[in-house]
């Protein structure tokens, strides 16, 4: 499973909680160099999968490769290799973000002038610079998510991950973090793979998608693949792409009509 077409590689990866299958056999191969999204409704095992590709939680069967290295054998160069930004920010909150993202550069072995060289360029980048001294433990959750994502691109990674990476952040810095994430990709060839629940984000900004719906990949391929997968026109929006795809029933039951006054 070291195909170096691919920046990660999924075989069969399972993980159990006791009876609960939170991801089923899923293999997948995301290929370097694009933008990847990964779909899926509430509890379908996104962040579970994500977990164990980049060696926070052990798979119960199955097998992950990041940049072709396995997640298991390998994971100090898998580490190397990636930028994360979790689903729980785990940042330290007594640190202010310039002292956060130093010590997230030197973790990665970055010379000392080097991260004093970045660190600026990130912090005006995200909108951090007039807040840069103040301790994270003051700062609202947008601003500790965009601290979170300098973390993850101090180092220039390989491969980033990024878990609803736009949740409580302003339009104007989305924009612009959107922006240097495809420049990454045009420029040096880095692979995205992030998570989301909004659809028109994932249409917009994805080369490619994967749909996860109770714990098993339900398709993955370019948004016009998936279309006509689920047997919709070429202009159909990739939430009906989406609610075909994991068999999400739309019509209205009447289940609420005493609040619709549909009843």
């Amino acid at each position: 499973m070291n195909d170096p077409r691919f920046a990660i590689q999924t075989n069969n990866l399972t993980r159990r909680f006791g009876d609960l299958i939170a991801v089923d056999q899923l293999t997948l191969s995301v290929p370097r160099g694009v933008i990847f999204g990964f779909l899926g409704p509430n509890g379908a095992g996104k962040s579970t999968t994500i977990n164990m590709v980049i060696g926070l939680l052990p798979p119960t069967a199955g097998t992950a490769a990041v940049a072709g290295f396995d997640v298991r054998t390998a994971s100090l160069e898998v580490k190397r290799r990636i930028g994360v930004v979790p689903e729980g920010l785990n940042l330290y909150e007594r640190l202010t973000a310039t002292e956060q993202i130093e010590l997230v550069g030197r973790l990665h072995g970055l010379p000392v002038t080097e991260i004093k060289h970045r660190i600026p360029a990130l912090l005006e980048l995200l909108e951090l610079a007039d807040a840069q001294d103040k301790m994270i433990l003051d700062y609202s959750q947008g601003m500790r998510k965009k601290t979170a994502i300098a973390c993850a691109l101090i180092h220039a990674p390989e491969v980033l991950f990024l878990d609803e990476p736009f949740e409580s952040i302003d339009p104007i810095s989305t924009r612009a973090i959107k922006a240097v994430l495809r420049d990454m990709v045009a420029q040096r060839g880095t692979t995205i793979f992030f998570s989301t629940h909004v659809m028109e984000l994932a249409e917009r900004f994805c080369d490619q998608v994967g749909i996860i719906n109770k714990g098993k990949l339900a398709g993955s391929g370019s948004i016009p693949d998936l279309r006509q997968r689920a047997g919709l026109p070429e202009d159909a929006p990739l939430e009906d792409v989406f609610l075909r795809t994991v068999g999400a029933e739309t019509e209205d039951e009447g289940l609420l009509g005493w609040l619709t006054g549909k009843a």
